[in-house]
């Protein structure tokens, strides 16, 4: 009975492909496309993907060149394999290719494309932009939360220390650690308890979230599939933003109860101030704050979580290297003190370390 329903399910979609191959087909031809692979009817290229796709992309690249044509299911794909390609699409038609594809991703788990990552380029994006620069990353603004990442730093070391000479994983330790630095800068620490939400909680939705975003959901990509969900992904989006509404809501209301008249704290406070001021040019809805407040609370603890783990796996590999960077902090910091964030512009060794991590792993190897 199972093979019968999935034999029928297969004959209606070679049935279905047949109309948007005569479609396809009887559109105009006299476009001048780079070349690519053989597209296959439904799936395009997507068979081409395999589990590292950029390394898939790279090895087609030597056949087909440093700019190649691909199909996502019914989407087209242009890859870029070179420098001067990547200069094209980033740097000197960077507006045209600004924008990401609107996936479910960011429709169901940021807000409807509320955030910086999902927005498409407009002036929504742009303002956001000019938020984040101008007002929530400032120097002066992140000075003010020095003492947060100090607090927040030292905790993670001692819990280190206290782990020496016994197997653990530096992962959770680490995404520990970004995310109460984070959560502590952009909303403060006091929600954190049984009545509202725990950190590990918190994590939980986090890591969801980066699970949702980068899963592969077949819908994106043959959009005429999209409602027969049939990952169940979509179904779990919409329940990660629910839960992350709960939370929002909380943090929000709070924020709104404090007098008028006061001195932002956190990020939140921040964004509230600015989603009241009447001269924005495009008005900073509740999912609007909720969506940047998400997107804080989430860039910021993948980047710094990734960053490290890559440093880390690179520096076992090269114990010189590691001995280079002693020898640098020994001479800048000394043995008597901690590390504090002034000593980074004299660290240039350690700099290049992170540069060089960045470069070989790119915390996004796919845009």
């Amino acid at each position: 009975m199972e093979n019968s329903w999935v034999f029928l399910a297969l004959a209606g979609l070679v049935v279905l492909a047949f109309p948007c191959k005569i479609t396809t087909s009887r559109r105009p031809v006299n476009r001048k496309l780079p070349p690519g692979p053989k597209q296959w009817p439904i799936i395009g290229n997507l068979n081409l993907l395999g589990p590292i796709p950029h390394q898939s992309f790279d090895l087609r690249s030597k056949k087909y060149g440093e700019l190649m044509l691909l199909k996502f299911g019914s989407r087209p794909v242009l890859v870029a394999s070179s420098a001067e390609m990547a200069k094209q699409f980033l740097k000197i038609h960077d507006a045209n290719f600004a924008s990401r594809p609107l996936l479910a991703g960011g429709k169901y788990t940021s807000y409807n494309y509320c955030d910086m990552t999902w927005a498409p380029y407009g002036p929504y994006w742009r303002q956001a932009r000019r938020i984040y620069l101008n007002e929530i990353l400032t120097p002066k603004r992140l000075d003010m939360f020095e003492y947060i990442r100090v607090e927040e730093r030292q905790t993670f070391i001692s819990q280190l220390n206290s782990l020496a000479r016994k197997p653990f994983f530096l992962k959770d330790h680490l995404s520990r650690f970004s995310l109460c630095s984070m959560t502590r800068m952009v909303l403060s620490n006091k929600y954190f308890g049984e009545s509202t939400v725990r950190v590990e909680d918190l994590q939980h939705l986090v890591d969801q979230w980066f699970l949702l975003n980068g899963a592969f959901n077949n819908g994106d990509w043959i959009p005429w599939l999209s409602f027969l969900d049939l990952q169940g992904y979509v179904k779990q989006m919409k329940a990660l933003k629910r839960s992350f509404d709960k939370f929002h809501d909380i943090v929000l209301d709070d924020h709104r109860a404090k007098k008028k008249a006061f001195v932002p704290k956190d990020m939140v406070d921040v964004l509230s101030q600015i989603a009241q001021d009447p001269t924005l040019e495009v008005n900073l809805t509740d999912d609007c704050v909720k969506g940047l407040m998400q997107e804080l609370l989430t860039g910021g603890t993948y980047s710094l979580t990734a960053a490290v783990q890559w440093a880390f796996q690179e520096l076992l590999r090269h114990p010189k290297v590691i001995d280079k960077a002693i020898q640098e902090l020994d001479q800048v910091v000394g043995k008597e003190r901690w590390v504090e964030e002034r000593d980074c512009s004299q660290l240039s060794y350690i700099e290049t370390i992170l540069k060089e991590t960045l470069r070989l792993h790119p915390l996004g190897t796919i845009c």
